[in-house]
């Protein structure tokens, strides 16, 4: 690597880790306060609220393909360069989204927006990473993980206030300053960390993940839609798992494969791609939920509604301090499952919510779900990387981007599936007539798949992660 390694952060809340972050919330907040301008966006287009859905998976296809070749044009390039690089790229298509005068060009734009916050997330996570010391990881990752959080949950009252008090265009326009603050920072902050080694680039393991990725996320796509079809599902579905099949063989078998899968062999590592992505799909669900069950099942409004939602916002935020406390005095099994366990009571408790329950009770229900939501999700990605030796980091940071991704699309998937189960099951036990019922059995059913999630917990040994949680058997 470099010598600029040896700018190394000395606390976790450093000016990379900050830098990364705010760039984070950025490229997730853009991905969310969108929906709720769709409505005034495809009027100005001339064009259904449905047909530019497209915009939004566009973006979510670009991530997918290139997510998986984020480390190695890190390791090549540099991570300044190319974390300097995403930046502009976001910043300079958020401007030709914002001056889009047509259906075609906005969706060509959201495809340019999505090349750079492909780059930006794991590049910008990498360097946090590799210059990090293990004993303050935990702070680092608590630091990264806030954005993805909250910019959901804030994302579409943001976008709902914008496009009323303005215009939908400021959606994206708002990016400029802070993309260009961004960028002058991170000329100064990030350091320019690299592999000395070159590697070549990995075309047939490119192309196989492109292909996987592309087909399982449309796939999800289609089955969170409200017609889906059954026969292009399961084609891609089909097509994806074969896709995924042959580059987990390539990967093994490959002299230079662009994802090598050798961190799968740290057991810390391991349970956080298998148990966490279920963790991490299920929680993607719960802004994609709560909305419809404040406005579609019980009637409420749009501002009242988001009022109620941002009660998990301020879970997320005021427990941030607590949380690295938390893993040094419960050690990483233990805070992973009474804190999950937590998690399946608060997701439970959001399927009892009724339109006669008292504000300051939905509230508090939120605000809990909130907190251990943020516990959980801060305490599996941290442990992902507590193992991991530093010559395997970017090939892990890569496979930990690339089932995060798949894991985000497929919370909406859930979320979708779930309320196509309530309907069913409400109908079968005759209660239709329950305000929001279906939205609230789907809460059971996301609940149900966090604690399936919980099972390999269990696999960790007392001391898992110990390197980071200073916490010993």
């Amino acid at each position: 690597m470099s010598d600029n390694t040896s700018v190394s952060n000395r606390r976790g809340l450093s000016p990379t880790a900050l830098l990364v972050a705010g760039a984070f919330f950025m490229e997730f907040l853009d991905g969310t306060v969108i929906a709720t301008a769709l409505p005034e966006m495809a009027q100005t287009f001339g064009v259904t609220a449905v047909d530019l859905n497209i915009g939004i998976s566009a973006y979510l296809i670009t991530l997918a393909v290139l997510i998986p070749a984020s480390g190695w044009i890190a390791d090549r390039f540099g991570a300044r360069n190319v974390f300097t690089l995403a930046l502009a790229i976001f910043t300079l298509a958020s401007v030709l989204c914002g001056l889009a005068t047509s259906v075609d060009s906005f969706v060509a734009m959201r495809i340019l927006q999505g090349v750079g916050g492909a780059l930006m997330v794991p590049v910008g996570r990498l360097a946090v990473l590799r210059t990090t010391p293990k004993e303050h990881l935990i702070a680092a990752i608590a630091t990264l993980t806030w954005p993805a959080l909250v910019a959901p949950i804030i994302g579409p009252p943001l976008g709902g206030f914008i496009t009323r008090f303005a215009d939908w265009r400021w959606i994206f326009f708002i990016n400029v300053p802070l993309g260009l603050l961004g960028i002058a920072l991170a000329l100064r902050i990030i350091p320019n960390i690299r592999e000395e080694e070159r590697r070549p680039f990995d075309l047939p393991g490119f192309l196989a993940t492109g292909v996987a990725m592309v087909s399982l996320v449309y796939a999800m796509e289609t089955l969170g839609a409200q017609h889906s079809e059954a026969g292009l599902t399961a084609g891609l579905l089909a097509l994806g798992g074969l896709a995924f099949w042959y580059s987990l063989h390539h990967f093994r078998r490959a002299r230079w494969p662009m994802i090598r899968l050798d961190a799968m062999q740290v057991p810390t590592f391991r349970v956080t791609m298998y148990g966490g992505s279920l963790f991490r799909a299920s929680i993607s669900a719960v802004p994609f939920l709560l909305p419809l069950l404040f406005q579609v099942g019980f009637g409420m409004d749009p501002f009242h509604s988001g009022l109620l939602v941002l009660a998990v916002f301020a879970g997320n935020l005021t427990i941030k301090p607590a949380t690295t406390p938390l893993i040094r005095w419960l050690g990483f099994r233990r805070l992973l499952l009474i804190n999950g366990a937590l998690n399946v009571l608060a997701l439970l408790a959001c399927a009892l919510l009724t339109p006669q329950t008292p504000v300051w009770l939905t509230m508090l229900i939120l605000y809990l779900g909130g907190v251990f939501r943020s516990i959980q999700f801060t305490g599996v990605s941290t442990l992902a990387f507590a193992d991991v030796p530093s010559a395997q980091m970017s090939y892990a940071n890569t496979l930990f981007s690339t089932a995060t991704q798949l894991a985000v699309g497929l919370g909406i998937t859930l979320g979708a599936i779930g309320i196509r189960i309530g309907e069913h099951v409400g109908e079968w036990l005759a209660l239709t007539n329950v305000p929001g019922i279906s939205f609230r059995l789907a809460f059971v059913v996301i609940a149900l798949i966090c604690l399936i999630g919980m099972v390999d917990t269990l696999h960790l040994t007392k001391n898992a992660g110990s390197a980071v949680s200073r916490k010993k058997a």
